[in-house]
């Protein structure tokens, strides 16, 4: 788990420069506020999947620096020992927002709002950004995989090709959240119960004299769970016919029912209708037929046009790696900072209107038509602003303002929820299971416009009238020195 390992010291270099400058300012206990928020959904996609919540959590209650780490700073030769000294005694103090795991997310909107000490909110940006961004990216192309297998199973099959270690057991994790039903990898179900599951590798099948051989010692040593792999030879001409005659030499006999064979190679749409035809003239309709070899979302809703006859996908590299798009791109921005208890907007402008961001500190809102129970919009508002839906609300697009629609008959629900507070923790995580399912029910919250793969519908975040009014203020007396 991310507690075992003192993480403190994973952070970008500037982080403790800004700090160290913080403190020689009298900044140190300035208070300031961060948004985590990302700019565009991986893919080309519709939405986004919230993760890594609980790994933030983790690594929060465990900040320290070591003796080791202050004399390692020290030898740098450019820390205040003052500030030095603030290390050694430093714990979190601050407060932490942030919407749920599982939650379907989108661009310019808070997951994660942190009020902190400057060097406190300053000094965990990178690994915030870091556990939010890997593990946010793979729920999202999870989810994706998972939406084109149209109900069917899909197993994570990545682990020996992630990119280290916590890659493969977060990304797992992550995965899990997003719909898969389970893992290859052993570590991720013993460290955070996402079920494990696997059969065999073609070594099984070529370590026998034959493949006969290899599939009956296979039934009698696993007749309850027995998934076989025919492919290590010839498909049609020997797998499929040697996995039906140990089925039926040695699990009939016991009462027992193969629960599958898998497919890793060849042209699998074509193979998979004809060991379908051949199973079920055997006998065996209920013998499942797994499909694995490179896959992604394109390719499973490719195999099913072509009428696949596959139950169950094991993803692999594609998925632990977001192959496609290997990069979530959340960003940490100072939003406000604070001055005798009053909160003071900041915003950063760029020539890049996209990475104008939104200031204030904020709350985000959910907004659910009360008869069909899909989410509407999202609107965000200012943290004093609360969003009355017993009467009609009118919103509008934050940039094309002409664009406007009123909204009644809703359900306005607060994303966001405490996590930290005086640095304590008061939100406790749910379990993996109750994750997932929160995610699979606010997932079918979404339309299916919005979940296809290609041109998805563009769901609106929208801005309070107050929050509009107060970024273009801040737009406008910056905008004189352009």
């Amino acid at each position: 788990m991310i507690n075992e390992q003192n993480y403190t010291m994973l952070c970008d270099f500037y982080q403790l420069t800004m700090g160290n400058g913080y403190y020689r300012s009298k900044h140190a206990e300035r208070i300031a506020y961060f948004d985590m928020f990302f700019r565009r959904v991986p893919d080309g996609g519709g939405y986004a999947i919230a993760a890594g919540l609980e790994q933030v959590i983790e690594y929060i209650n465990a900040l320290h620096f070591s003796e080791e780490d202050i004399s390692f700073l020290r030898g740098k030769g450019i820390f205040d020992e003052g500030f030095l000294e603030y290390l050694r005694n430093f714990s979190f103090t601050g407060d932490i927002w942030a919407v749920p795991e599982g939650t379907p997310v989108f661009p310019h909107e808070p997951i994660l709002t942190v009020r902190a000490p400057s060097i406190q909110a300053q000094l965990i940006e990178t690994m915030v950004l870091l556990l939010l961004n890997h593990q946010s990216l793979i729920a999202t192309k999870a989810s994706r995989i998972v939406h084109a297998a149209q109900g069917r199973a899909v197993s994570e099959f990545g682990s020996r090709r992630a990119q280290g270690a916590s890659g493969a057991l977060l990304g797992a994790r992550a995965a899990y959240i997003a719909g898969c039903d389970g893992t290859a990898c052993v570590l991720a179900d013993e460290l955070y119960g996402v079920p494990a599951t696997g059969t065999m590798a073609h070594s099984w099948v070529q370590m026998f004299d034959t493949e006969l051989e290899a599939f009956e010692q296979y039934c009698r040593t696993y007749p309850n769970s027995t998934t076989l792999l025919v492919d290590t030879y010839n498909v049609l001409k020997s797998g499929v016919p040697n996995a039906i005659k140990a089925f039926d030499t040695v699990l009939k006999p016991l009462g027992a029912r193969p629960k599958g064979i898998r497919l890793d190679s060849g042209d699998i749409a074509y193979l998979s209708i004809e060991a379908r035809k051949m199973l079920d003239e055997a006998g065996y309709s209920d013998c499942k037929i797994v499909a694995s070899n490179s896959l992604d979302e394109y390719i499973i809703a490719d195999l099913l046009r072509q009428g696949a006859q596959i139950d169950i996908f094991g993803v692999g590299e594609r998925l632990i790696t977001a192959k496609s798009e290997p990069v979530f791109g959340g960003v940490y921005k100072l939003v406000a900072t604070e001055e005798n208890d009053v909160v003071i907007p900041k915003i950063k402008i760029s020539e890049n209107v996209e990475k104008i961001t939104n200031p204030h500190f904020k709350k985000l809102y959910r907004l659910y038509d009360n008869k069909t129970g899909k989410a509407i919009a999202d609107q965000i508002c200012v943290y004093d602003e609360s969003i009355d839906d017993t009467k009609p609300l009118t919103i509008f697009h934050p940039e094309h303002t002409w664009k406007k629609k009123t909204v009644t008959d809703f359900t306005a629900r607060e994303l966001q929820v405490p996590v930290f507070r005086n640095g304590k923790q008061v939100y406790q995580p749910p379990h993996i299971k109750d994750v997932r399912s929160y995610c699979m029910a606010q997932l079918d919250t979404l339309w299916d416009e919005m979940r296809r793969l290609e041109n998805p519908h563009k769901y609106y975040v929208d801005l309070s009238q107050k929050l509009w009014d107060i970024k273009h203020g801040l737009l406008d007396r910056r905008g004189e020195s352009f």
